[in-house]
């Protein structure tokens, strides 16, 4: 594997700002502890009207993703630059069909930690009778488990559960968010996790939860959107775990 960050001279400064940014995603995730080994995928539309996006190297850790080793793909899974590495095919039905079908989402995160995949297993979902889990009120799609996501046929049944939504359960599986961009993606994925973890909590305790009416979880999803849409808080809070990951870590390259 080549530590080689430089920008090459073929590659836009917004490539590579984009490049630089989703490899930092790939770290934060790591970082967190979401990650599932050389598994999973976060992927990131590229400007233009060829449809092409970046995601990992199959079989590199999150910690070894960097801005230059990055695929650059087509919706199909092809690559359209030259690399040592192949793609995770895997990753292709689920991150092509979205991003080929809904061009308000440039970013896609798919995991399953363990909090999110024992709610992606349980009949009901998610709840939203936690500050977290209020906050993705009407906000969440439903995907019965096909097997491995391999195969095409399946896309146009995934774009189906996700509907204008723009988080997805896959259900006995994990969970797919997408967004605008690399950072709101990002604050989407950590309020998922969230809620997930206060759920799986949640229910270790014996009694009955305290329910929050609709209205409640309609402000509350209303509210975090309206936040993210118009202050800049997801990329506050990017850069700063971006931050906080590095005086911890260290430069990741």
């Amino acid at each position: 594997m080549t530590s080689d960050v430089t920008k090459p001279a073929h590659c836009s400064d917004d490539e590579w700002a984009l490049r630089t940014q989703l490899a930092h995603c790939y770290h934060l995730v790591d970082f967190f502890g979401w990650t599932e080994t050389i598994f999973n995928h976060i992927s990131a539309r590229l400007p233009g009207a060829d449809n092409y996006y970046l995601v990992n190297p199959f079989g590199l850790n999150y910690t070894e993703v960097t801005p230059a080793n990055l695929l650059k793909v087509d919706l199909e899974g092809n690559k359209v630059e030259p690399s040592p590495y192949d793609a995770n095919p895997a990753g292709f039905a689920l991150h092509s069909a979205i991003h080929g079908a809904r061009d308000d989402i440039h970013c896609v995160i798919h995991t399953h930690t363990n909090a999110v995949s024992a709610v992606a297993q349980k009949k009901a979902g998610f709840s939203h009778d936690n500050f977290y889990g209020a906050q993705l009120y009407a906000r969440v799609g439903y995907h019965t488990f096909e097997g491995i996501t391999l195969f095409a046929d399946e896309k146009v049944r995934m774009l189906d559960s996700l509907g204008d939504k723009h988080i997805l359960v896959l259900r006995n599986h994990g969970i797919a968010v997408g967004e605008q961009d690399i950072a709101k993606t990002f604050f989407l994925l950590w309020t998922v996790q969230r809620a997930a973890e206060i759920q799986c909590h949640a229910g270790m305790i014996p009694g009955e939860d305290t329910p929050l009416p609709a209205a409640i979880g309609e402000k509350c999803a209303g509210l975090t959107q309206m936040l993210i849409r118009e202050s800049g808080f997801a990329v506050k809070f990017f850069d700063a775990m971006v931050r906080k990951m590095c005086s911890e870590r260290g430069a990741p390259w």
